[in-house]
């Protein structure tokens, strides 16, 4: 019997890269699993791969984390099909690299709404529920960008840097609720998001990050691993 049987887990960001790699690892461990991104395509090659497996349950649901109403549409139908959800993955996210100077501003918006307007949306759907349950746990998948600003990645690096900020705000105002935040940093990671920018440095795989979230959330309830970051050697 998986450690997670009978839990429901939302991740987003699910269609491919860490996202579809904590899916699997969630789903391998029993969990029913909604899966969101706005690919709706790459979610059902994704949801019937966990249905052949036959360890875990999923749900595809197309979803556009920097639109809310779109958010809370996603957690209704998971409650529908599942029930409370009880881990939320927060992992959707854009990496846009450029110099400020560039004045890319489309792109600062992208990255903005989806790296940080997406997560606070994420958790705005699930926590009341959380909250009146006083059960539940929240992964924000962050990065080591969110504490290493490079000279092409300074916006990007804000919104890592704001996601390890909600991150430690929100374990503080939870702490005695029973709900539980987990900050992963991920170094680089094999996927295609990484493959588009350092190609000649060693890089770790999606499993690595996807069993830092099955530590996190498997540990005894009155332990909360607040902050993980993980890199290649």
């Amino acid at each position: 019997m998986g450690k997670l049987k009978g839990k429901v887990a939302v991740v987003t960001g699910a269609s491919s890269g860490i996202g579809a790699g904590i899916a699997r690892e969630l789903a391998s461990e029993g969990a029913s699993v909604v899966l969101t991104a706005r690919s709706m395509e790459k979610l059902k090659e994704l949801e019937n791969e966990i249905h052949q497996q036959g360890k875990g349950k999923a749900l595809a649901v197309k979803t556009d984390m920097a639109n809310r109403d779109n958010v809370e549409e996603m957690v209704k139908k998971a409650n529908e099909a599942f029930g409370d959800v009880d881990i939320f993955v927060n992992n959707a996210g854009q990496m846009l690299t450029g110099t400020v100077r560039s004045g890319e501003v489309k792109e600062w918006e992208q990255m903005i709404d989806v790296n940080i307007k997406g997560i606070l949306y994420g958790v705005h759907s699930v926590l009341p529920s959380m909250l009146e349950r006083s059960t539940g746990h929240i992964i924000n998948i962050a990065s080591v960008s969110g504490y290493e600003v490079t000279k092409t990645s300074t916006v990007y690096s804000a919104t890592k840097f704001a996601v390890r900020a909600i991150s430690m705000g929100l374990e503080k105002e939870l702490a005695r609720t029973g709900v539980r935040v987990t900050n992963i940093s991920p170094g680089m990671v094999a996927t295609r998001l990484s493959n588009s920018t350092v190609m000649d440095r060693k890089k770790l795989e999606t499993e690595d990050i996807a069993k830092a979230v099955v530590y996190a959330v498997t540990q005894p309830a009155y332990v909360n691993v607040n902050e993980i970051t993980i890199r290649p050697v």
